[in-house]
């Protein structure tokens, strides 16, 4: 087998996974987040398996996130919005997130599009353990800097909802931290990656919410898209809805409206 039947092969595989997926947690969840990179690896079949998956999801009723942490300017950054985000589009997200370290002018073209409901997610505060050394609070941090620029949009964009479709990342891991960013941004719905695989429970993700418990959608990939040690994959359907029962039902007990 070539490397080009490999990655066929390979995609037709996580596109019917991921599609399983979809159906089976589409009653116990507002999104899902599909992880660009993981398909974009195999290819062209691996980008056409997740059209496949967006658009089966966004049919079940599910907003989708697109994880693709895209990041530049002029007619790159609107190739990429309308890419990501255009209704006819290749991918037709709801959102997208992205990296803020070219400036403003990389995220405008996501922006432009919120009047047709779609949004984006700014990363600000990442999960991963070496995140802190631009991204912590403090003199000379980029961070602060792009989750001023976040509130600000949203102040002249607000919804009926009191939030504006500019989203932040802010990771569940870095909980010690969520209530500031929450104070600087209270107009922003947090993204909240870092649940279960990462160490992150879920009274780790109570201060990234709203008093009322809005503005956090909280993710879990890992935990519970994979076996459990020690099986062999058999009833994976039954495997990962019991996993992401209990994910919702740890949620639930610390917030009054939970998303994840």
């Amino acid at each position: 087998m070539n490397g080009r039947t490999d990655r066929a092969s390979l995609a037709a595989a996580a596109r019917l996974f991921c599609l399983g997926a979809v159906d089976v947690v589409a009653p116990l969840v507002a999104a899902v987040k599909p992880q660009v990179a993981f398909f974009e690896a195999l290819g062209a079949p691996g980008i056409l398996a997740l059209e496949d998956v967006v658009r089966h999801a966004r049919e079940q009723g599910l907003l989708v996130v697109l994880d693709a942490k895209r990041g530049d300017i002029g007619s790159t950054a609107e190739a990429y919005a309308q890419g990501t985000l255009d209704d006819d589009g290749v991918m037709a997200a709801d959102s997208v997130t992205l990296s803020p370290y070219l400036g403003p002018e990389s995220m405008g073209p996501f922006l432009k599009r919120s009047p047709n409901g779609k949004g984006a997610f700014v990363l600000v505060r990442t999960s991963n353990p070496g995140s802190g050394a631009w991204q912590a609070q403090g003199e000379g941090a980029i961070a602060p800097r792009v989750a001023a620029w976040i509130t600000a949009q949203n102040d002249a964009n607000l919804g009926a909802s009191g939030f504006g479709p500019i989203g932040a990342v802010i990771g569940a891991t870095v909980s010690e931290e969520a209530s500031a960013w929450r104070d600087q941004m209270p107009n922003a719905w947090f993204l909240v990656p870092g649940f279960g695989a990462q160490g992150a429970t879920a009274d780790d993700v109570v201060r990234h919410a709203r008093a009322d418990g809005l503005g956090a959608l909280i993710t879990s990939s890992r935990a519970v898209l994979f076996p459990a040690a020690g099986t062999d994959g058999e009833n994976w359907p039954q495997q990962v809805r019991a996993r992401c029962e209990l994910l919702v039902r740890e949620v639930d007990a610390v917030l009054p409206v939970s998303s994840c």
